[in-house]
């Protein structure tokens, strides 16, 4: 390929430099719109800048690109990109198509994209790197790849089979949960649909607990009845049942019945509770050991990768059975105590007697005061004989107080509080959505612990400037590289 061609794959996660050589973002997609006689034309790259914020890149703004990094003028609108229509990504939405060959028969599936310089600022779509079908039906083999141009390929419009995902879904390998969320709600919906559909149940449903409720719903009702099951499975308890309790009551019990029994059991024990109490907040999986376990045995058990930081904090100490709801509570060990002694102490020897455990009726108000008087990451619950039911944990809190759009939201303003995530009692008649509970009374009544004060002259206060107003995209006139139809400033 020449120095003017590049394929996009290639650019998938390149640095973007201004000219002064700062780094100011790496580059996460092309985006292309496309021409009634010629291959389509990009008009820009989606760029992703410190906070996880993707933005627009015009191409005209694009001074060089090449030897894995991109030289930009080094304006750069700041705004949230929003996908306008007749545009195109090229990794998330082209890369997969199926398209057919002029000459001859057969068709082929589009695996990379090259995009090649015709002037100053001008790039356009020119090969195709395919795969065509296999020919023979062995698991193990692919289909033959050819490279192809724009021109010697037709586009299949009317395809019978959903795009496939698979490139898509090897590039997205390596992002976190809120990152893989906030990369599906980017995507139109029925491409969201299609990745969705291909993504395993575990790597769906860590990404359904990182969305909004609005956007958890509706993609959760796009699923059969068997994969939405099989994703719920695989969340959190307290993330499902807050999922469960915004589904119609019907559509709720289907797949309750259709989840793992034990999974079930513990959604339909947290849909008992009133949202705003530790009942409703609780996690059902916390780490429990008896009190003959060992530091070594604690350790090795808050050590699995799988374990979210804020459950693996501390360590549950009962008298058998040790599962929820337990024998009765003894008390917790946080792991930092641990590492303080040999390997062989046993923990009922370094229980923390200090914390008072709550019960399922307790405010959600009262357990954020007592996370926060006590320095605390998480808090066990126990019912009226001191059988540990559950924790809440940190997150669990923070997700409560904050408003339902804190993911997306960037203004530093107050913004009001969310509406709630689960029906008083999860008592609803069939039919019915869960119904609004008023969060105002709760949020706010932090009390603000004094180790923050600006009193404390220890301590420094920190100024927050409000950023500058974005300017306006220009309308879309004029042929001036970085103010062609479709650039965006």
């Amino acid at each position: 390929m020449s120095a003017s061609t590049v394929f996009v794959a290639r650019l998938n996660g390149c640095s973007v430099f201004d000219p002064a050589g700062d780094r100011v973002g790496k580059v996460r997609d092309v985006l292309v719109v496309y021409r009634p006689t010629e291959s389509p034309r990009v008009v820009g790259l989606i760029v992703e800048v410190p906070g996880r914020r993707r933005v627009f890149l015009s191409i005209g703004r694009v001074t060089s690109i090449g030897s894995g990094q991109i030289i930009t003028t080094g304006l750069i609108n700041l705004r949230r990109f929003e996908q306008r229509g007749g545009e195109v990504r090229v990794l998330a939405e082209l890369v997969g198509r199926t398209v057919r060959f002029r000459e001859g028969h057969g068709t082929a599936v589009i695996e990379d994209v090259a995009i090649e310089e015709s002037g100053p600022g001008e790039w356009a779509v020119e090969q195709l790197f395919l795969r065509k079908p296999r020919s023979v039906p062995a698991p193990f083999t692919k289909g033959q790849s050819v490279f192809a141009r724009w021109s010697d390929v037709i586009e299949v419009t009317n395809r019978s089979e959903p795009q496939s995902a698979e490139k898509l879904i090897a590039e997205y390998n390596d992002l976190l949960p809120a990152d893989l969320a906030a990369t599906l709600l980017e995507l139109p919906d029925g491409r969201r649909l299609e990745v969705a559909e291909e993504l395993p149940d575990e790597r769906l449903a860590d990404a359904l607990e990182e969305m909004p409720e609005a956007d958890q719903v509706a993609l959760l009702t796009r699923l059969d009845d068997e994969r939405a099951a099989d994703v719920l499975d695989h969340m959190e308890p307290d993330d499902a049942a807050d999922l469960i309790a915004q589904l119609p009551v019907l559509r709720g019990e289907t797949l309750l019945d259709l989840m793992e029994p034990e999974e079930a059991q513990d959604v339909r024990f947290l849909l008992s509770y009133d949202a705003d109490t530790a009942g409703g907040l609780m996690t059902t999986e916390p780490i429990i050991v008896s009190a003959d376990a060992t530091v070594a045995e604690g350790l090795a058990l808050i050590r699995r990768h799988e374990l979210a930081p804020a459950i693996g904090a501390a360590i549950c100490v009962t008298l058998p059975p040790y599962e929820p709801p337990t024998g009765r509570y003894l008390g917790m060990v946080h792991f930092q105590r641990m590492l303080r002694y040999p390997p062989h102490e046993r923990l009922g020897t370094l229980l923390d007697q200090g914390i008072e455990p709550v019960t399922p009726e307790t405010s959600a108000a009262e357990v954020s005061r007592r996370l926060a008087s006590y320095d605390l990451v998480s808090l066990p619950v126990v019912d009226e004989t001191r059988r540990l039911v559950g924790v809440v944990t940190i997150d669990d809190v923070l997700d409560y107080l904050l408003p339902d759009d804190w993911r997306s939201t960037d203004e530093h303003s107050p913004a009001p509080p969310r509406p709630p995530a689960r029906g008083k009692a999860r008592g609803r008649a069939p039919g019915s959505t869960a119904p609004a509970r008023d969060r105002s009374a709760t949020v706010g009544e932090h009390p603000a612990p004094g180790r923050f004060s600006t009193a404390n002259p220890t301590t420094r206060a920190i100024p927050v400037v409000a950023p500058e107003t974005p300017p306006t995209d220009p309308p879309r006139t004029g042929t001036p590289p970085g103010d062609r139809p479709g650039d965006r400033r």
